[in-house]
């Protein structure tokens, strides 16, 4: 009788894939810093894992039934909370007011669009609480599609689809450590502090 091969179950092979894709990611940052170029390669890498769809089904990361219109998971984050990965869901009608992140980002997609429209800062920084926005560009996340963001990058999110979201959000440091991010108002031509955003489940 031939023996039988050990069941892997699908939480044990994403957490295999989860911590080689984080430790390929590491191995950029550290050799080539953080800056446009390399984020474009810690996206790649981020888009490899997230093509495997197969690891991420959505009955391991329920969405939202209490009215909210975000859940986010911890994947994976450095006991000195660097590093952090993130599944991040977004319903239908959610929307975010452009801001920033103050750390660098990376966002790709396992299922489902989010618009993504990224901003510039055009005023001198010189009155508190006042700043005026330019757009930029668009672009849809989504299979196949990611974005990189600087930490000064600005940019806002909506999910105008019929159905949530499942992306990856790969960050320099915890969304729960980054008490200077600010959401801008553009409108009014006003800016605030974000609070610091609530903790996330872990996986």
């Amino acid at each position: 009788m031939e023996p039988t091969e050990k069941y892997v179950s699908v939480a044990d092979k994403r957490t295999g894939a989860v911590e080689s894709t984080v430790a390929l990611i590491r191995k950029i940052a550290k050799t080539k810093g953080i800056n446009p170029s390399s984020l474009e390669e810690i996206r790649k890498a981020l888009a490899q894992l997230g093509a495997k769809r197969e690891l991420f089904p959505a009955s391991d990361f329920p969405a939202p039934t209490d009215g909210d219109t975000t859940r986010r998971y911890i994947l994976s984050e450095n006991l000195d909370q660097t590093f952090t990965l993130y599944m991040n869901l977004v319903m239908p009608g959610h929307y975010s007011r452009p801001h920033n992140h103050t750390t660098w980002a990376t966002v790709v997609a396992i299922e489902g669009e989010e618009v993504n429209q990224f901003f510039r800062r055009t005023d001198d920084h010189s009155i508190s609480g006042k700043a005026t926005l330019e757009f930029e560009r668009e672009v849809i996340v989504q299979p196949g599609i990611g974005v990189a963001l600087m930490p000064d990058d600005i940019h806002s999110i909506a999910n105008k689809g019929s159905v949530p979201t499942m992306h990856l959000h790969m960050y320099g440091r915890s969304l729960e450590t980054l008490s200077e991010r600010i959401g801008f108002d553009i409108k009014n031509g006003t800016y605030e502090h974000f609070k610091t955003p609530n903790k996330s489940a872990r996986m």
